[in-house]
């Protein structure tokens, strides 16, 4: 269903259409850097970090932060309470409030879509939750963080049934510019459940949409979820994998690897932004 709405974006830029696809982006002034994202991690060239110590996440198990789900005709972003969700600590310099979580996939088929890969692999799917700095004092009120999550096809039964009850809005947002209230029944726990959000990759990256802001922090971790669940929401909507020069990836332990087949092991990563933007990412099995 979505298919077919999600070429059309409500800003100046898209993923398809020629006029404002990816390939004009570099007219954009911060899409052109040297510290762009996504990146593809090389697990045998991260290094250890001591100072990447445990996040702590408040609220993320409160069943009415999930506000609203809109078709913004780039994405599916699902609006948070503000109020209600914060994130610290992993060596971050401020507490940050959780606004919205957003989506990037392929197309559900032959495509895979994650933004970024790891050893060349690309996942189906890579979920964003965006956070916002509570006080001003690091670079500027609007300094970000931004958590990733690799998100895993499965066949299995059994998974959480948070994600069926989420893409059980999809059908009500057809259209850009569509969106729907969601009922208190869902929480970020739920949605990341079985997920080692303090295991994680982090690397000095960007924005992966314009404005393409650089300065964030990245880390990885991966969920799974039924395929019958995945494919609607694919459609390429994805940027490609950015040349990584001389940056380095860290994380808690040199040479640590992302395992799928693991919810244990897998492995979380994080990029920074001039403004503090900090793109977190893990993997889900849903």
């Amino acid at each position: 269903m979505l298919k077919t709405v999600l070429h059309v974006s409500f800003v100046a830029w898209c993923y398809h259409s020629p006029s404002c696809s990816e390939i004009t982006w570099a007219k954009t002034p911060g899409c052109n850097g040297t510290q762009q994202s996504p990146i593809d991690i090389n697990t045998g060239n991260v290094q250890a970090n001591a100072n990447l110590t445990a996040f702590s996440f408040a609220g993320f198990n409160e069943r009415s932060a999930l506000t609203e789900i809109t078709n913004t005709g780039t994405t599916v972003l699902v609006s948070l309470d503000h109020m209600k969700m914060w994130v610290a600590g992993g060596d971050l310099p401020a507490v940050f409030s959780s606004i919205e979580i957003h989506f990037h996939w392929g197309n559900g088929s032959s495509v895979p879509g994650s933004e970024h890969t790891v050893n060349g692999k690309r996942y189906p799917m890579e979920l964003h939750i965006v956070n916002k700095a509570l006080h001003t004092g690091i670079k500027s009120g609007d300094s970000l963080a931004v958590l990733g999550v690799f998100i895993e096809a499965s066949t299995e039964t059994g998974k959480p049934e948070s994600w069926k009850t989420l893409t059980s809005y999809l059908a009500k947002i057809a259209n850009a510019g569509d969106k729907v209230r969601v009922f208190p029944n869902i929480s970020m726990d739920d949605l990341l459940l079985g997920v080692n959000r303090n295991k994680y990759y982090r690397y000095m990256g960007s924005l992966t949409t314009p404005n393409c802001k650089e300065g964030i922090d990245l880390f990885s971790r991966t969920v799974y979820i039924n395929t019958s669940r995945n494919s609607p929401l694919m459609l390429n909507t994805f940027r490609s994998i950015q040349p990584i020069g001389g940056r380095v990836v860290a994380t808690q332990e040199a040479g640590s690897k992302i395992n799928p087949q693991s919810g244990a092991s897998t492995h979380s990563w994080i990029a920074m932004c001039p403004l503090l933007s900090l793109l977190v990412m893990w993997g889900i099995m849903c």
